[in-house]
C-alpha cells in the first residue's frame, strides 16, 4: 500500500479510542507501509506493527488500576507518573507478551514524535531507534512536569505531542499523496491555552525553546486541525475521529469508560471501512 501513510494522535488515555480503530483494521487485515504516531498514538501502533490482536486492550484495560501503571504514587516514587520501566519493560516481557521479532521484521515504515527538549521542536524516530527498553516510546509518551526528561540518542526528550501532536506534514514530506488519520477529540474540538504557565517556565527554565513551544502549543494545534480539515474538504485526507464529546480524560482510570471508548473508535472505523477503502483505492 505504497504512498498511503497512517497519522495517529495522541492524548493519553483517550487512546483508547484508537486502540478500537486498530483492532477493526487487523481483525481485516489492513496493515499500511507507513504508520507515524506520537504518544499513545505510537504506543498502540506497536501493538498494530507486531500484529497482535487485542493486545492493547489487555494491557491498558487490564492494568489501569495498577499503581505501577500509572499513579501519584508512582510520580512520588518513581518520578514519573506514568510506571515506564512497568509499561515499556515488565509487561512485555513478563505479563503480556510483546512480539518483537514480527514488530521489528514487519516491512514499512514506522516513526515515532518526540519533542527536542533544547530546540523545542520536533524529532522522529524509526524502528531501529526504538531502544532495548522501547526508549522511543517512552520519550514520546513522557508528560511535561508527569515525566522526567529522557535522554536518548544524544537528546533531551519529552512528549512528541508538545511540538507535533498530530504529524500529519511529517507523512506528507515523507511522500504520502494520501493519509488516513486518526484523531482522539470530536471534529468542533480546539484547544485552550494551557494553564501553570508559571509552574511549566520554572521546572523548564533552562529549556527557553521547549517554553515556548508547550505555550504556543494550542495554538500549533488547531492550526494543525483547521489543515486538516482543509485537506479533508480536497479529498486528500480520510479522518477516524470521535463523533461526540469525549468523557474520558488523559488520565482516565475507568476500565468501564475506556472500555466504552475502545468500542466507539471499533464502531466507528466498521461504519466508515467501505468508504475508507475507496478513499485509499481511487
Amino acid at each position: 500500500m505504497n504512498k498511503v501513510g497512517l497519522v495517529l494522535e495522541g492524548g493519553g488515555m483517550r487512546g483508547l479510542y484508537t486502540c478500537g480503530v486498530l483492532e477493526y483494521f487487523m481483525e481485516n487485515n489492513l496493515y499500511f507501509d507507513y504508520v507515524i504516531g506520537v504518544s499513545a498514538g505510537a504506543c498502540n501502533a506497536a501493538s498494530y506493527i507486531s500484529r497482535q490482536n487485542g493486545r492493547n486492550e489487555k494491557v491498558i484495560l487490564g492494568f489501569v488500576r495498577d499503581w505501577r501503571y500509572m499513579s501519584l504514587r508512582s510520580l512520588l516514587l518513581k518520578k514519573s507518573y506514568f510506571g515506564m520501566d512497568f509499561i515499556f519493560d515488565e509487561i512485555p516481557n513478563k505479563h503480556v507478551p510483546f512480539d518483537y521479532k514480527t514488530f521489528y521484521e514487519s516491512p514499512g515504515t514506522f516513526l515515532v514524535g518526540a519533542t527536542d527538549c533544547q530546540s523545542g521542536q520536533p524529532i522522529y524516530l524509526n524502528k531501529a531507534d526504538m531502544g532495548d527498553h522501547f526508549q522511543a516510546l517512552r520519550a514520546s509518551s513522557s508528560l511535561p512536569m508527569l515525566s522526567p526528561i529522557i535522554n536518548y540518542k544524544g537528546y533531551e526528550l519529552l512528549d512528541g505531542g508538545i511540538s507535533d501532536s498530530i504529524p500529519i506534514k511529517k507523512s506528507i514530506a515523507d511522500g504520502n499523496t494520501k493519509n488516513i488519520i486518526v484523531l482522539t477529540r470530536n471534529k468542533s474540538y480546539r484547544k485552550r491555552p494551557g494553564k501553570f504557565k508559571t509552574i511549566l517556565k520554572l521546572k523548564y527554565k533552562n529549556y527557553p525553546h521547549l517554553i515556548d513551544t508547550m505555550l504556543n502549543r494550542y495554538k500549533q494545534y488547531n492550526e494543525t486541525l483547521d489543515y486538516i480539515e482543509q485537506l479533508e474538504k480536497e479529498g486528500q485526507v480520510f479522518v477516524i475521529r470521535p463523533l461526540k464529546e469525549l468523557d474520558v480524560d488523559r488520565l482516565e482510570k475507568k476500565p468501564q469508560r475506556l472500555y466504552n471508548l475502545l468500542n466507539d473508535g471499533y464502531k466507528d472505523t466498521k461504519q466508515s471501512y467501505e468508504r475508507m477503502l475507496d478513499f485509499i483505492n481511487h
